[in-house]
């Protein structure tokens, strides 16, 4: 018997880095994907508060001493928040895990350390990056400098909220901005463990503030005149929407979005590593992440012998509620996505696809939003459940001829997020990344590295997160152009 959490209440919410009385009445019911019971209450933020936490945040950037502190005096308030990451991540994984359905075997370190790698990794950008430079012009000598874009609106999905969070609060408090970090109603709850930290760590008034909301609070906040940036983590439509709306006060945007990423098998590889290494990744977060490899593209030439143990893998998994220790796929966070699932296992059942393993709700589960780790076989990439994102455990095998068909393969999507090949020659597998289309790629692995841009082509978004190229993002670059003959002293 796993220990349950126990209903979880907050009557406050976080604003200008403290705790107050919300100006509205609503409240966020939050639903245990498991049991389909309550199991937490916040209050559901108003356009009001939108309006007190974007005035307090313009405040804290035009007149607060955070934009103006020296580098070393702001890594020292993000340390202390990614120590205390370290201290409480066990809190942040089993919460995580209680509301969203990832398995706590996994939420360790997806929700949680990695979340505290974001953090830590960001400092790591930070020392480094060139906030000024000097350059020759053609007409006399350059400053160049590049200086904090103000208020960001950060608005993150409920697969991987503190994680998401992180990718966007840690480089844009680094850089000097003020932010309103938006969260999902499904994942409330971690939230507040991240602003008692933050507000522990000494963050100034008015910096950061934590709003749960619904859609329509987060258009609000988007269109905002008074946000100079918006980093966004969601759907496609959504995307286009925050697009849309930001467009209206010309703010800026970064948006990171979906995937259907293809993992290339090429005729060499080792079977035994390659399913160990796509399986997890593919069913990962039990099948509601963005960059899960999703397109399991296989030779014709070993699609048997493939198909066999890629079903096998898929169907050991072991389902199950998602905070005993030994689950490997959970529920899905809600209903809907779970309706979601099944209506596209009927729809690839009817496009001609064959159904490997799974297919079905688990039989063993009689309340909670499950669904069976299912693998379609022979699938055509035209079919809609090649091409469309679905957010659950529904994974394609496609088979392909050639090295140039398996690229051709992974390139015709409307997405390309991240991807992977897996191949006995190293030098091989480097080529084929080189050829793909995609924002991410991993040879003979499948990895994120907080060090390096990540982000997408095509639907898959603008912009990107972590390394230099994700700091960046969260900076306006500005020319001084000086006398000539200048020289500094």
């Amino acid at each position: 018997m796993t220990e349950r959490t126990e209903l979880v209440e907050h009557g406050q919410l976080f604003i200008g880095g403290e705790f107050t009385d919300p100006l509205g009445t609503g409240v966020i019911e939050v639903i245990s994907p498991h049991t389909e019971q309550v199991i937490g209450r916040v209050p559901h933020a108003s356009e009001g508060d939108v309006d007190r936490a974007v005035a307090a945040a313009r405040r804290a950037f035009d007149e607060g001493p955070w934009p103006r502190m020296g580098l070393d005096e702001r890594i020292a308030v993000i340390t202390r928040i990614k120590d205390a990451f370290a201290v409480r991540h066990e809190e942040f994984a089993r919460l995580i895990s209680a509301q969203n359905g990832t398995p706590y075997s996994s939420s360790v370190m997806v929700q949680a350390l990695a979340a505290m790698m974001v953090w830590d990794s960001a400092i790591t950008v930070a020392r480094d990056f060139p906030y000024e430079e000097r350059r020759d012009g053609v007409l006399g000598p350059l400053l160049v400098r590049r200086e904090p874009v103000g208020v960001v609106a950060a608005v993150v999905p409920w697969n991987v909220p503190q994680f998401t969070a992180a990718a966007k609060l840690a480089p844009a408090l680094l850089a000097g901005c003020t932010a309103v970090l938006k969260v999902s109603p499904e994942t409330p709850l971690d939230a507040y463990v991240l602003a008692e930290i933050a507000q522990e760590a000494g963050l100034p008034p008015g910096v950061l503030s934590i709003l749960p909301a619904d859609r329509e609070v987060s258009e609000y906040l988007v269109g905002h005149r008074d946000v100079d940036k918006v980093s966004f983590t969601g759907s496609v439509a959504a995307g286009r929407r925050v697009m849309e709306v930001a467009s209206r006060n010309l703010t800026r945007v970064t948006l990171e979005l979906g995937g259907k990423s293809a993992a290339i098998v090429l005729p060499d590889a080792d079977l035994e590593a390659a399913v160990a290494g796509i399986v997890p990744f593919a069913w990962m977060i039990n099948g509601q992440a963005c960059v899960a490899q999703t397109r399991i593209l296989v030779p014709n030439s070993r699609y048997d012998e493939m198909a066999e143990a890629f079903a096998a893998a898929a169907g050991a998994l072991r389902v199950g509620d998602p905070l005993d220790p030994t689950t490997e796929l959970g529920p899905l966070v809600a209903r809907r996505q779970q309706q979601r699932s099944l209506d596209y296992i009927k729809l690839g059942q009817e496009e001609g696809a064959k159904i490997l393993t799974g297919g079905n709700r688990p039989a063993a589960q009689e309340r909670g939003w499950y669904v069976e780790p299912t693998l379609f076989g022979s699938v055509d990439n035209s079919m809609r459940i090649a091409r469309e994102e679905i957010f659950g455990p529904v994974i394609c095998l496609i088979p392909y001829e050639d090295e140039d068909e398996a690229v051709r393969i992974a390139d015709d999507s409307p997405y390309g997020l991240s991807g992977s090949v897996w191949t006995a020659d190293t030098e091989r597998g480097i080529d084929v990344a080189r050829r793909v289309r995609t924002g991410t790629y991993s040879v003979n692995t499948f990895s994120l590295d907080m060090l390096g841009p990540f982000g997408g082509y095509k639907n898959s978004g603008l912009g990107r997160e972590f390394g230099p190229e994700g700091y960046g993002e969260f900076f306006e670059h500005k020319m001084i152009h000086l006398p000539a003959g200048y020289r500094e002293a």
